[in-house]
């Protein structure tokens, strides 16, 4: 079952996850700055591997342009430290196991895979602004181009 789909102008469901060190990181956390949230299947994995990297190599112009980035999957944090020693990521990896913030972005649910319909996570990405508001919700994103396609809808180029 899929929750209902956030949309701009909604407030962010705040929450508090494990990050790879293992501390707890809130969205409440980034208060005053933007956050790109973006939710992916499994660390390690060859379509995360690109996104995040795609992410990593564009840390510093979405840093320099005010905003945060933090992925969220289901994987344990001593998986999310592999995949961010691994990758050179460094921006928080957040773990939730039990898909409750999943769930409250309604990044988990049936899909499509490979034509079959399985329950799983929707790859997805917000961008929420600096008071916590949801300033963008794009969910089913491909990890393939899909950073370069949110720099351009961001002004980024």
């Amino acid at each position: 079952m899929t929750s209902t789909r956030l949309e701009t102008g909604t407030v962010a469901p705040d929450f508090a996850l494990l990050n790879q060190d293992g501390e707890t990181v809130r969205l409440s956390d980034f208060r005053g700055q933007k956050v790109v949230l973006y939710f992916y299947p499994a660390a390690l994995t060859p379509g995360c591997t690109t996104q995040a990297c795609d992410f990593r190599d564009s840390l510093a112009s979405l840093q320099g342009a005010g905003y945060a980035v933090v992925g969220v999957s289901r994987d344990e944090p001593a998986k999310l430290a592999q995949f961010a020693e691994r990758d050179g990521l460094t921006f928080p990896l957040l773990s939730d196991p039990d898909a409750a913030v999943h769930r409250a972005y309604a990044t988990w649910g049936e899909k499509m895979n490979y034509g079959k319909l399985i329950e799983g996570v929707i790859r997805s990405t917000f961008v929420i602004d600096e008071e916590g508001v949801i300033a963008l919700a794009k969910y089913n994103v491909k990890a393939t181009g899909h950073v370069a396609r949110l720099r351009r809808e961001l002004g980024l180029g």
